[in-house]
């Protein structure tokens, strides 16, 4: 977007040095926070540490309790170093699970073991399973789903004959539940959000009962909203700022996701900071090719909800106290209010 790097030169001084403190919270989880820092410098002109970057699954870190065990994950990208940076100790991915049982990934026939040998020398990690992590949408749905249920099943011992179903099952962790992403496509993208649901749906179909999550991280959960305020306020200290911040603007291009999050954020705020206000823009999953429209609440009212199952459908909480155009503009208007030249 254009409008980026004319709104990222106003919130920079003469040496390219952020005047105030920024935090980029995205729901992808496909890279690691340096690579993602990298980009955003390379195309904002300035900057960006990887500590001024929240991925969806950035705040897992704030999830000890799980370290020590042994996680399976799942997405793509490399989720076994972002798990292992995150603090946990003993990762399995899906690619290392389908070839340690190479029965259990049988829809592709090109990726049938031509031997029907079980190989054991992986079982003693897996008898340790005791979680399931979910980074982001994987490239092959049908295997990562096949063997997500396969852990779930047989809790985390997928070389086993099913027997009694486990009901609580493992932990699982899910980051991301976009339902929709705005790509080069002229729609929008099937996100983790609908792998979710599929997740979902397939659990509840075999079992009979509800698929559970220990946590749901990324936009729109408060918990990242939260993690995001706590970094801007370890920002704000690095550069010497005296007063408390009281307001802070969050800008997002996805009703559902930024905006409902900001806004949810915003109704349970009980600390120095009095305000989160949410703005949306007209450059991702919300376009409008009119006017920028002065009716808040007319445009940007759903009928169909498509947040997550386990987060109620609250209208209000997807009208965005200010749209405009694009992020540049967003950056004007928060300089506004704060009288900022």
């Amino acid at each position: 977007v254009p409008a980026a790097r004319q709104a990222f030169q106003r919130l920079a001084d003469s040496r390219g040095r952020l005047r105030v403190p920024v935090v980029f919270l995205t729901n992808a989880g496909n890279c690691l926070r340096s690579a993602k820092a990298q980009e955003l410098s390379q195309a904002l002109g300035l900057q960006v540490s990887p500590e001024q970057v929240i991925l969806s699954h950035s705040p897992l870190r704030l999830f000890s309790q799980f370290h020590q065990k042994c996680m399976l994950v799942a997405g793509q990208g490399p989720v076994e170093e972002n798990a292992q940076k995150l603090g946990f100790k003993h990762v399995v991915t899906i690619e290392a699970l389908r070839k340690a049982y190479p029965l259990l990934d049988m829809v592709d026939q090109s990726r049938r073991p031509k031997e029907l040998v079980q190989r054991k020398h992986f079982r003693f990690v897996l008898e340790t399973a005791l979680g399931v992590i979910l980074f982001g949408e994987p490239v092959r749905w049908e295997t990562s789903l096949q063997l997500i249920i396969d852990i779930l099943l047989s809790n985390g011992n997928p070389g086993a004959e099913l027997q009694d179903i486990p009901y609580p099952h493992l932990p699982v962790l899910a980051c991301n539940m976009d339902l929709l992403w705005m790509a080069e496509a002229k729609m929008p993208r099937f996100g983790h959000g609908t792998f979710l649901l599929c997740l979902e749906s397939i659990y509840k179909k075999v079992t009979g009962r509800e698929l559970k999550y220990e946590a749901l991280i990324g936009k729109p959960s408060s918990v990242t909203y939260r993690y995001a305020e706590y970094l801007i306020k370890q920002q704000a200290e690095e550069q010497g700022w005296k007063s408390p911040i009281r307001r802070l603007y969050a800008v997002g291009d996805n009703p559902m996701s930024d905006i409902y999050g900001a806004n949810l954020y915003n109704n349970y705020l009980n600390n120095s900071v009095e305000s989160c206000k949410s703005i949306l823009v007209c450059t991702g999953v919300y376009r409008r090719n009119v006017d920028v429209p002065s009716n808040t609440e007319e445009c940007t009212t759903e009928t169909v909800f498509h947040g997550h199952r386990d987060f109620c459908f609250d209208p209000s909480l997807v009208e965005a106290s200010y749209i405009v155009q694009d992020v540049n503009d967003a950056v004007q208007l928060a300089f506004k209010k704060e009288n900022w030249s």
